[in-house]
């Protein structure tokens, strides 16, 4: 590993750690982010304006997120690796099927895949508890906005109420 020309704040446990769970971290938003977009140009069926629209949604935050985990990564002295051949060797979220799918097929692939990502980001917020708790207020935002993503399409796979 080349020493890095950024000084950590933190001490070399404590870096190592949190950079782990920052790659980790940045492995599967850039996986998420193109899983949503492969279902968005993929979706079809009834109300597919609306799937389509709010995978841009789930794209627009995946990438934000990526952006912002990377810099942390950086301001601790880490190098982060977002490299297509890195997220294909250690992405640990479902695969997206290939082909056109559903409305409904989308829908249960996505919840299911933002369901995973959410488990493995509070994981990660546990483990940075002792490390570092500036990157574990980052991963508690990210998993706020995956976690109202996630109730958003989830609510689309309740059937209709009954008064």
């Amino acid at each position: 590993m080349t020493k890095s020309p950024i000084t950590s704040p933190l001490g070399d446990a404590e870096k190592e750690a949190t950079g782990a769970v920052l790659q980790a971290t940045l492995v599967d938003l850039i996986d998420l982010s193109l899983i949503a977009k492969q279902a968005h140009w993929n979706v079809v069926g009834p109300n597919f304006r609306s799937a389509h629209l709010q995978l841009d949604e789930l794209v627009a935050a995946a990438r934000q997120y990526v952006d912002d985990v990377a810099e942390r990564a950086n301001a601790i002295g880490v190098s982060p690796n977002g490299k297509a051949r890195t997220v294909v060797e250690s992405s640990g979220i479902p695969a997206y099927p290939d082909n056109w799918q559903t409305v409904e097929a989308t829908v249960a692939a996505i919840v299911a895949i933002l369901g995973e990502v959410i488990k493995r980001l509070r994981e990660r917020i546990d483990a940075t508890d002792k490390t570092d708790l500036v990157t574990q207020d980052l991963l508690i935002e990210i998993a706020a906005e995956l976690e109202k993503q996630h109730w958003m399409w989830q609510a689309q796979t309740v059937p209709p109420l009954r008064n």
